[in-house]
């Protein structure tokens, strides 16, 4: 996060955000304004770090807001005389030309405690223990998990809520201290190759996943535990992950197979590639390959941050461009996933500005196909309906030996799908026109 230089970031594209408060000094932007009467409706706010949004609406706590007198005379506020309040039912006269008003106030302790419990509760976490060793055999051994800690500063946050809402801005970049872990590079070639401090961290939530899933999830992570990126090289993700099949490992879980979402070994790997590419994005190095999903996934909210795998075909890789060379550590707890780069930060610093989403359309019609891939008589789910939509990500990198950031666009476009289901026919007993049924005008259908 910069803390000391100033931009102004506007993007007219747009749908999402009003507006954009960035904490740190950075300039204040906002594109409309809202009422700021003490009745008044809020507009929800978006708090923002890194990748991560939340959303907060003030209208649902009623306990943030309040009411205070205050006093004019002559047009300039001033301190009442202790007569002048109000005392019961009784209102005092007031000497000509003093006024008393009433205007919106907040109550900071209570935004203080809304905002420890959506969003403090989520950020907030204390900072690991590691240490890197090399084994006799050459291997990379890691002594516990380097964890990144990471500090929301109430204070500051709450100072930019209200700043928010007397403003009319809907965005917040809130203020995060992060903390490194406890590092101790036992390996002298280590620590000599650059491997001294956490650089960056991807992570994401894989809530709700199915235990075939969750196990592929699990089995991929471990084929980047440990794994050394030299200065200057570019990671390939397929490349350290390797052929993709039950003797590695690997259930059958859903996976995209084009038009439909069918069972195969590894479903769930992009889970992983996902995390190993929010690391670097977010960290600013540069990204060789990256490609979204081909419809909006449930796991990689927000959308435009995912990264699609699927050897060998789709691969994700970046550059280490970094000072020395990146070390892996990659972990799991709970419905988290994460990549921990370990390496020489340079100094460079990054801003996320987005998502920017457009395009939006609803699920087409239902879907039903007759096929002979499934017993006669059974049917099968193979896609549910998604709407499409179009997202937009903006990544801002200053190195400290430039003059200029330098600006970046990152676009993903997400199809919508219907919800589609197989029924199983005899070889030659669909019925006539079978290609035809329920099947919608956007699918083109050959003479």
């Amino acid at each position: 996060m910069r803390s000391q230089r100033k931009n102004t970031f506007l993007f007219m594209c747009s749908t999402r955000c009003s507006g954009v408060l960035w904490a740190c000094g950075l300039t204040v932007v906002f594109a409309a304004c809202f009422p700021l009467d003490a009745l008044a409706a809020y507009p929800v706010l978006t708090y923002r770090y890194r990748h991560f949004l939340f959303d907060v609406n003030p209208n649902a706590y009623p306990d943030w807001r309040g009411a205070e007198e205050f006093w004019l005379y002559g047009g300039a506020e001033i301190q009442p005389m202790p007569a002048w309040r109000v005392d019961g039912d009784a209102v005092p006269s007031l000497p000509v030309g003093v006024q008393r008003g009433e205007r919106p106030t907040w109550n900071r302790d209570a935004i203080a405690a809304t905002l420890m419990q959506h969003i403090g509760s989520r950020v907030n976490r204390a900072p690991g223990s590691v240490a890197i060793l090399l084994t006799e055999t050459g291997a990379i051994r890691f002594d516990g998990v380097g964890m990144l800690g990471r500090s929301l500063s109430i204070e500051e946050a709450v100072a930019l809520t209200v700043d928010a809402l007397t403003q009319g801005i809907s965005d917040i970049l809130l203020p995060v201290e992060e903390l490194q872990p406890t590092i101790t590079v036992v390996s002298k070639e280590l620590s000599e190759s650059g491997i001294q401090e956490v650089v960056a961290i991807g992570e994401s939530n894989f809530a709700g996943s199915t235990l075939n899933r969750r196990h592929n999830i699990d089995v991929g992570l471990s084929k980047f535990n440990g794994h050394l990126i030299p200065k200057g090289e570019t990671f390939s993700f397929n490349e350290v992950l390797g052929p993709v099949n039950r003797a590695m490992g690997f259930r059958q879980e859903l996976v995209i197979l084009g038009d439909k979402t069918l069972p195969d070994y590894g479903g769930g790997l992009c889970q992983v590639s996902t995390t190993a590419y929010r690391g670097v994005w977010e960290q600013g190095f540069p990204i060789a390959q990256r490609r979204n999903h081909s419809f909006a996934v449930q796991y990689y909210s927000p959308q435009g941050t995912d990264a699609t795998i699927y050897p060998p075909h789709t691969d994700m890789q970046f550059v280490n461009d970094g000072p020395g060379d990146l070390l892996i550590q990659t972990y799991m707890e709970g419905d988290y996933a994460y990549f921990i780069y370990y390496g020489t930060n340079d100094g460079r610093s990054t801003e996320l500005i987005g998502p920017y989403t457009w395009g939006r359309v609803s699920a087409p019609p239902d879907r039903t196909e007759y096929t002979t891939d499934i017993p006669p008589g059974t049917t099968r789910k193979v896609g549910s309906p998604v709407p499409g939509l179009k997202a937009a990500w903006f990544r801002v990198i200053l190195h400290p030996d430039a003059e200029e950031p330098v600006q970046e666009g990152y676009y993903s476009s997400y199809e919508a799908r219907p919800l589609y289901f197989q029924i199983g026919v005899e070889s030659g007993d669909a019925p006539p026109d079978a290609a035809l049924v329920d099947v919608p005008s956007w699918i083109p259908v050959a003479d």
